[in-house]
């Protein structure tokens, strides 16, 4: 039995990452119908908002889905609250220390899983009792470790050294990228940008063109002295750069990025002068469709690579 089966009582061992701006809802819910788990994003929602998201997507799917929260999320206290009243039973912690919650999670009978982008982390949510943990590779989109570790890279080290089930995430958008990973120890994946380019995804339909646009080399991890993010270049990320050039201070960089940028960019559709996030496999990325076709095409390629491996000789 595959341990994220089990843990999560699902169909198949991919996870839908809890994306700011695009994970609501009918994103999760299509998700966790199709045989994955289906994440909320907290991360861009007011708690009223994030509650009428739980309450949507208990509806829309009878199979298990879960919230993706930040750690530095301004109003936590509020959202654990709302989760625990609304009955969600797994919950994705991320950027931040997972001892904050984990102990008082799991007393309310809440399945945890925190996000981490190196050994030293993972062995500290271990230690924190979480149930799972998800090792980020530095291709992934979003907000990233400072550390640049790819996926390859990571993956092996944290299967060595910790003994939860292991979530592998970054650059993984195929069923061969799937089938990779797991070959290097991983139990299961967690796939973002891939679901960014859906159909049922609350990003901008500008945004998702963008991301099926975007080729080799068109993402860059920067603004490392805030929280790294990986970007797609546009005019927002030539700024960024003009500035660097400059040797910007720390409140410099702040008073360029703003407030809601993000929003801006990728809920908005400001190509422009938006925060544009995505992973370094949107360049693989040549659609968009049913998150169900995704995860469909997904399990139909592992399976091929699965068979076509077996036929290897070396």
């Amino acid at each position: 039995m595959n341990k994220i089966k089990e843990l999560f009582n699902i169909q198949y061992p991919i996870i839908q990452g809890g994306m700011i701006w695009a994970s609501g809802w009918k994103l999760a819910s299509a998700v966790s119908n199709a045989g994955g788990l289906g994440l909320i994003g907290s991360g861009s929602m007011y708690p009223d908002i994030l509650r009428e998201h739980i309450q949507k997507c208990k509806k829309a799917t009878n199979k298990p889905f879960g919230v993706n929260i930040p750690m530095l999320y301004p109003n936590l206290e509020e959202i654990i609250q709302i989760i625990i009243e609304e009955g969600v039973k797994i919950v994705f912690t991320s950027a931040g220390n997972p001892k904050t919650y984990t102990a008082y999670l799991k007393e309310k009978g809440i399945t945890v899983v925190h996000v981490v982008s190196s050994l030293k982390f993972a062995l500290k949510a271990q230690e924190a009792g979480v149930d799972a943990v998800v090792a980020e590779g530095f291709e992934a989109g979003g907000h990233n470790g400072r550390d640049e570790t790819t996926s390859l890279t990571l993956i092996p080290i944290v299967k060595k050294e910790v003994s939860i089930p292991l979530i592998a995430a970054g650059g993984i958008a195929t069923g061969s990228a799937m089938y990779a990973v797991m070959a290097l120890g991983a139990d299961g994946v967690q796939v973002g940008s891939r679901f960014v380019a859906s159909d049922e995804a609350s990003s901008h339909i500008d945004f998702k063109k963008m991301v099926v646009e975007a080729k080799e080399g068109d993402t860059q991890l920067t603004l490392k002295e805030l929280a790294p993010v990986r970007l797609l270049k546009n005019k927002f990320y030539n700024d960024v750069t003009e500035l660097y050039s400059k040797g910007p201070s720390i409140d410099e960089l702040k008073a360029l990025l703003g407030r809601a940028r993000a929003k801006r960019g990728m809920f908005e559709g400001d190509l422009n002068e938006g925060e544009l996030e995505i992973g370094q496999v949107s360049g693989l990325i040549q659609d968009i469709k049913p998150a169900k076709v995704i995860v469909d095409d997904m399990i139909k390629e592992f399976q091929e690579t699965k068979k076509s491996m077996e036929q290897v000789a070396i």
